[in-house]
């Protein structure tokens, strides 16, 4: 705990660390995932030209977090486009509006898995990101300059964003605890996500099912190291976006995704690094599973039944999510408040509730600024224990 915060933003990290400790806290906090799109288009900036520019990008962030009365930095930069550009990136583009997209894309074929079960970081080294960003099949110094360009940025920028977002959260008195301190993947969807691709992962299940299993088994140390850094702690934790195991068949689920998965989240708990699961899609088939993972993680759920939720992990776990940002769009204020007031009143009873979304909120046209800035409003005056 950095002790030199000032009192506001202290006061507002302890109530993110009670829920985090399993303790009640003095009231329901806001943990919210905006993307720094939102952020440049609230504020009236290209998003074309602007996302390049750390200045402007956090400058546009400090503008939503004066504006919005979240408990967080209103907006964070997970995608630098200046990086994907040095490198020759296949796995993100930008559209015409200037929003990065993240087609379908495989850097690993079958015949690879044999390498890649052997040695899974020689193997991404070597062949498989060589095939997502073209810049580094450049031959000898050539390569090697566009890859230690690639990492100074990347380094430089991020570093940029934390000094500035520390700032921001100190100017107006906001949390210095965001979704994310580290982020990464579980085995299979790692596997699935750019390595084999989603269609391609669901034909290797069926044709060689042990190399699947032995990729997730060699993937885990190699995800625990991405997922644990110096910063990481119960309270600063890794976001881990889930995507495979809802369009899997639950005898696969059990074989395929939760064996490493498990030992994934376990893994970070014993490294002291809490978990914020991005629940994405409908997991009610599986919250069963999702009560056997370390106590106090948190699950951020975009779809399901909130009464059944609460009952199944609500008494074990951290639980958020779930209000539909639709209804930010096309609903009156009071229908927003509303809903939220329905969401406080299932899952903050006994604590271990934190308000937030079913969704990143990417886009300016996704919401009514109105409506979100009602809904934390009401939040705050509401969610007092």
């Amino acid at each position: 705990m950095n002790t030199s915060l000032n009192e506001k933003t202290h006061a507002v990290n302890k109530v993110f660390e009670a829920v985090f400790d399993g303790k009640m806290p003095s009231r329901v906090p806001i943990l919210t995932n905006i993307d720094n799109a939102f952020c440049l288009e609230y504020a009236g900036y290209s998003l074309k030209k602007e996302q390049y520019s750390i200045e402007k990008t956090l400058e546009a962030i400090d503008v939503t977090t004066r504006d919005f009365d979240g408990d967080t930095v209103l907006g964070i930069t997970i995608r630098l486009p200046q990086l994907y550009k040095i490198l020759g990136a296949k796995n993100f583009k930008m559209g015409a509006d200037g929003f990065l997209q993240h087609p379908e894309v495989r850097g690993m074929e079958v015949e690879d898995y044999d390498a890649f079960i052997a040695d899974p970081v020689k193997t991404l080294w070597q062949t498989i990101l060589p095939r997502i960003y073209e810049e580094l099949n450049r031959p000898g110094f050539e390569g090697q300059k566009v890859l230690a360009k690639a990492f100074f940025t990347f380094a430089s920028s991020m570093a940029a964003l934390g000094e500035g977002y520390q700032k921001i959260a100190e100017k107006y008195g906001r949390s210095t605890y965001t979704m994310a301190s580290a982020a990464s993947a579980e085995p299979l969807d790692t596997l699935s996500d750019q390595l084999r691709s989603f269609s391609g992962i669901s034909k290797d299940i069926r044709r060689c099912p042990d190399k699947v299993i032995a990729a997730c088994e060699a993937l885990l140390p190699v995800c625990l190291k991405a997922g644990v850094n110096p910063a990481s702690s119960r309270y600063n934790r890794t976001f881990i976006p889930l995507h495979m195991a809802p369009y899997m068949r639950e005898k696969d689920f059990l074989k395929f995704y939760w064996p490493t998965f498990k030992a994934y989240v376990e893994g970070l708990n014993a490294a002291g690094a809490g978990a914020n699961l991005f629940v994405e899609e409908d997991w009610s088939r599986y919250l069963d599973y999702l009560n056997e993972l370390p106590e106090n993680t948190l699950m951020v759920f975009e779809y399901g039944d909130s009464k059944e939720i609460k009952a199944k992990v609500g008494s074990r776990h951290i639980v958020s999510g779930l209000y539909p940002i639709g209804l930010l769009k096309s609903g009156t204020e009071q229908a927003c408040i509303d809903k939220a007031k329905e969401l406080i009143d299932i899952f903050a009873p006994d604590g271990g509730y934190i308000f937030g979304f079913d969704k990143a909120i990417l886009r300016l046209n996704d919401i009514n600024p109105a409506n979100l800035k009602a809904v934390f409003n009401f939040v705050h005056e509401y969610g007092i224990y």
